[in-house]
C-alpha cells in the first residue's frame, strides 16, 4: 500500500489549507452556473413527461370531442391538426412550439394557451405570495417557540399541530374554514377574488396587472382595497398551513441543533438567557434550511393551488387547470403544466442562488 504524503505550504512543512488544495475553487460563479444549465434538463423533462402522460389517453381531439362529433368529423380534425402523424414528429412540433412561446390553442373555448397563461397565471401567484406569507408568519415563530419549549407539553402541541398542518388535506381546511368562519361567523367572503363591484372598479383601470392587491392599490379606495385582501384570507391561510407545518418542523429540528454548537455554549455560559439564545443566536442559522427547500414548497403550492382555487373559486391557473380537466383539453392542461414546470424549475434556481449567497457551504 503506497501512503501519499498531504500537500504542505512551500517552507513551512504544515499542511496546506483545504481551500488551497481544492483544484477549481468551487467558487460561487462555477456554482451558478452549474445550476443555471441545470435548468434546461430540468424542464426538458418535465415537458417530456406531460406530452408523454397526455398521448396515454390517445390524441387531444378524440379526447376532447371523441363521442360528441360523427367519425368522419373526428376524422378531419384530427387530420387538420396533426394528430395522425407519427407521435416522434407531434413531440418535436410541440417542443419547437414551445421555444418560440406556441402552447397551441384550447380545444373547449378556442383561446391561445398564451392568453389563458397570461390572464390567470398573476392570480395564482397571488395566492402563492399569501400562502409563503401565512407559512412564514405561522411556521418560523411556532418552530422556535417549540425549539425553546423542547421535550415539554407545549412543544408535543406544536408539533401535533406541524403534522395536522401538512398531513390534511387542502380542500378539507378550506371547506372548514369556510363553514367556520364564512357561514356560521360571517366574518369573511366566501369565495372568489373580490365582490362584483370591486372587480368592476379593477376592470376600468388602464394599467390593469391581474393582481387584484396592485389593482386594488392602484383605485386609490381602501374599501376596495380592504375587500380584496378579506377575500384572500382564507384561502391564503388554508394553503399557508400546508407549509407552515413544515417549516415549524425545520425551525425547531434547526434551532435545537444550533444549541449544541461552540458559539452557543460560550453564550451560555455568560450567562445569556435561554430565550435570547433562541431570537439572537440560533435561529439565524435555522433559516438556511427553510430557504434551501422554498423551491420545493413553491412546487407543493402550486399543486395545491389547484385544490385551493376550486374550494374558493379563486380563478387562477389552479381553477382552469380543473375547468379543462373537466372537459377533457389536455392541450390547455399540457400548456398550463408546462408553464408551471417552468416556474418551479426557475424557482429553485433563484433559491439556489439565494442559499450560496447566505450559506458558502453548499457551494461545495
Amino acid at each position: 500500500m503506497t501512503i501519499t504524503a498531504s500537500p504542505t505550504d512551500a517552507g513551512t512543512g504544515v499542511p496546506a489549507p483545504a481551500a488551497k488544495r481544492r483544484s477549481g475553487g468551487g467558487g460561487l460563479g462555477r456554482y451558478l452556473f452549474v445550476r443555471f444549465l441545470l435548468i434546461f434538463p430540468t424542464i426538458f423533462i418535465l415537458v417530456t413527461m406531460v406530452f408523454l402522460l397526455m398521448r396515454t389517453t390517445g390524441d387531444p381531439i378524440t379526447a376532447a370531442l371523441g363521442g360528441r362529433l360523427p367519425a368522419d368529423q373526428l376524422a378531419e380534425r384530427i387530420h387538420a391538426a396533426g394528430y395522425d402523424r407519427p407521435l416522434v414528429v407531434q413531440y418535436f412540433e410541440y417542443l419547437g412550439n414551445i421555444l418560440t412561446g406556441n402552447f397551441g390553442t384550447t380545444l373547449s373555448d378556442n383561446r391561445p394557451v398564451t392568453e389563458v397563461l397570461i390572464t390567470y397565471g398573476g392570480a395564482t401567484l397571488e395566492l402563492a405570495f399569501y400562502a409563503l406569507i401565512v407559512a412564514f408568519a405561522v411556521g418560523i415563530p411556532l418552530g422556535m417557540l417549540a425549539a425553546y419549549l423542547r421535550d415539554k407539553w407545549g412543544d408535543a402541541v406544536l408539533r401535533i399541530f406541524a403534522i395536522l398542518c401538512y398531513a390534511t388535506p387542502v380542500f378539507f381546511a378550506g371547506l372548514l374554514l369556510k363553514l367556520v368562519f364564512s357561514v356560521q361567523l360571517g366574518w369573511l367572503p366566501v369565495a372568489g377574488r373580490a365582490s362584483t363591484g370591486s372587480e368592476l372598479q379593477m376592470q376600468l383601470l388602464p394599467g390593469k396587472t391581474g393582481i387584484y392587491l396592485i389593482d386594488a392599490f392602484q383605485t386609490g379606495d381602501p374599501e376596495v382595497i380592504s375587500d380584496v385582501l378579506l377575500h384572500a384570507v382564507l384561502p391564503g391561510i388554508a394553503l399557508g398551513l400546508l407549509t407552515a407545518g413544515i417549516f415549524l418542523r425545520l425551525v425547531r429540528t434547526n434551532v435545537i441543533g444550533t444549541f449544541g454548537t461552540d458559539y452557543v455554549d460560550a453564550a451560555r455560559s455568560r450567562g445569556v438567557r435561554e430565550s435570547r439564545l433562541v431570537r439572537k443566536h440560533a435561529y439565524k442559522p435555522a433559516l438556511i434550511p427553510i430557504i434551501t427547500v422554498i423551491g420545493l414548497q413553491i412546487a407543493l403550492l402550486l399543486g395545491g393551488a389547484v385544490l385551493t382555487e376550486t374550494t374558493f373559486e379563486w380563478k387562477g391557473l389552479g381553477f382552469q387547470l380543473a375547468s379543462y380537466l373537466a372537459s377533457r383539453d389536455f392541450v390547455a392542461v399540457q400548456g398550463i403544466v408546462a408553464l408551471l414546470a417552468v416556474i418551479v424549475a426557475l424557482t429553485n434556481f433563484i433559491v439556489d442562488v439565494i442559499a450560496a449567497l447566505i450559506d458558502p457551504r453548499v457551494r461545495y
